[in-house]
């Protein structure tokens, strides 16, 4: 294997411009000093991929398999997540994960990825059947990666969902969830979550809420304490970093500006992208990461630092902005196309993406207040991110900061906004899709009302749902909650939110 002076002077030649420089070139001089040690690589590939650097960090990967690494299916693993999440390369992160399962038949985490990604493009059997390849114990035998065991079960309440409260199954999941058994706390939530939602679909609304509680308790355990004020403060800060439209900078040179979809999480954003996808001239890009690595790694601390942002800056991180969006999504670069940039908290950065990108439009997903806070309630999402999800007061809360902060985005760029109204869709799709094309310049196309047809990576908590014909389940489920959601509404009426 080649370890001399060429082929260092390769890796020099890769190194990442900016603030990781300094680092990458630290790394690298270790390695060049003990250049056969496997740990040291994979360490290094690890280093990468947490700054972003996703295709060096595959590379490194590499090195560590070429040099002999232990638990090669880990490393295989790690590669297969950085294809799914990073590159959405689909094909190459399967071929990553078989690698890994081949290595180790019985490693639960590649089974578990493997299921995910069946999941993701709609491969109901494929998923399926990894998850049953590693189900835990039934009794308290301990098995190897009992968590991701327990995750597969709790995966598997949405793809053979019980049909019945007396359904073995159901009874296998609760029986899981309140087990004694020591779990992480974040696995101990998704199985109350998939608990939950049995129940719900069973119709058992009071046994589920109090599975969703449940869920909520362990999910606030396994993140930082939430910060009620930082909202206002973040509120505070980005209506005075942008009290105007931004000034308009060059431009792109002609190239079509990206569309951002963003909104409340559980607000529709998934449902909005599938449907355009389904037309020609759009390309789902998912939920983005880019325009945070923007705030954090180049405008930071944001926004204070916008008023020090000249034109010139901006326009060169628009550019590494498109370049990435090429390199993901090469069909990009062809005239007239457009791809969806669906980060539901990108409502935080409608200031930043009209500063970066003057004529941008914004699909800004709307559903009743309730209804959001609640779905948003009812599913895991990272508490690193919604810190107020596993509280429903916390969540009205939030939900006024953010209403106060689109009340201004709107005032300053009203025309560029387009609320596109969950309920509305469900009870009138036509008329709602025609005005999304409009507002967006594209012809109408027949296809977007099939949108749960198609066969693309959906990389949210609601690939099911989008796969489904249009349905009206999630409209007015508050109704079956009502007696649980006092802390919430008040909240939301105490902020002068209409519920009704």
């Amino acid at each position: 294997m080649a370890t001399g002076p060429d082929f260092f002077a390769h890796w020099e030649r890769m190194a990442p411009v900016g603030a990781d420089r300094a680092s990458f070139a630290e790394f690298l001089s270790v390695l060049r000093r003990t250049p056969d040690l496997p740990d040291l690589w994979y360490e290094f590939a690890r280093m990468l991929k947490a700054k972003g650097h996703y295709e060096l960090a595959l590379a490194a990967y590499e090195e560590a398999l070429a040099r002999g690494a232990d638990r090669p299916e880990e490393i295989h693993l790690n590669r297969g997540v950085i294809f799914a999440d990073h590159l959405r390369r689909e094909t190459d992160a399967e071929a990553e994960l078989k690698e890994a399962i081949a290595h180790n038949p019985d490693y639960a985490p590649a089974w578990l990825n493997l299921g995910n990604l069946r999941e993701e493009v709609g491969d109901k059997s494929g998923a399926i059947e990894c998850y049953n390849r590693i189900l835990p114990p039934t009794d308290e035998t301990e098995a190897p990666h009992i968590d991701c065991r327990h995750e597969a079960l709790a995966r598997l309440w949405q793809l053979v969902p019980p049909n019945s409260l007396a359904d073995p199954f159901l009874g296998r999941l609760e029986a899981a969830a309140r087990s004694k058994r020591l779990l992480p706390p974040e696995t101990r939530a998704n199985l109350f979550y998939a608990l939950g939602r049995s129940l719900d679909a069973l119709r058992a609304y009071d046994r589920a809420f109090a599975a969703y509680a449940e869920a909520n308790r362990f999910a606030r355990k396994a993140g930082p304490p939430y910060d009620r004020a930082a909202i206002v403060a973040e509120v505070d800060r980005l209506i005075e970093a942008f009290p105007t439209a931004a000034r308009r900078g060059a431009g792109s040179d002609g190239a079509p500006e990206p569309v951002f979809i963003c909104g409340m999480f559980r607000s529709g954003s998934t449902l909005v992208e599938q449907v355009l996808a389904a037309h020609p001239a759009v390309t789902a890009g998912g939920e983005l990461n880019l325009l945070n690595r923007i705030t954090e790694a180049d405008l930071a601390p944001f926004p204070q630092s916008i008023r020090l942002l000249s034109d010139a800056k901006a326009e060169r991180l628009a550019a590494n902005y498109r370049r990435d969006l090429v390199r993901l999504f090469p069909a990009s670069a062809a005239p007239g196309s457009i791809v969806t940039d669906k980060r539901p908290d990108n409502f935080l950065r409608i200031g930043l993406i009209k500063r970066l990108f003057p004529g941008a439009k914004i699909i800004h997903t709307v559903r009743h207040p309730v209804d959001t806070c609640l779905s948003v309630f009812f599913q895991h999402i990272d508490q690193t991110i919604v810190g107020y999800a596993s509280d429903l007061a916390d969540c009205g809360r939030y939900y006024s900061q953010y209403r106060r902060l689109m009340a201004h985005w709107k005032s300053v760029y009203s025309t560029d906004i387009f609320d596109f109204d969950y309920d509305r869709f469900v009870d009138e799709p036509r008329a709602q899709i025609q005005s999304l094309l409009e507002f967006l310049g594209l012809p109408w196309a027949e296809r977007c009302l099939e949108f749960h047809t198609l066969k693309n990576p959906v990389k949210t908590a609601s690939y099911w749902q989008v796969r489904r014909p249009l349905y009206r389940d999630s409209s007015g489920r508050r109704r079956h909650y009502e007696a649980h959601l006092g802390p919430l509404i008040g909240e939301l009426e105490s902020a002068g939110i209409e519920i009704d």
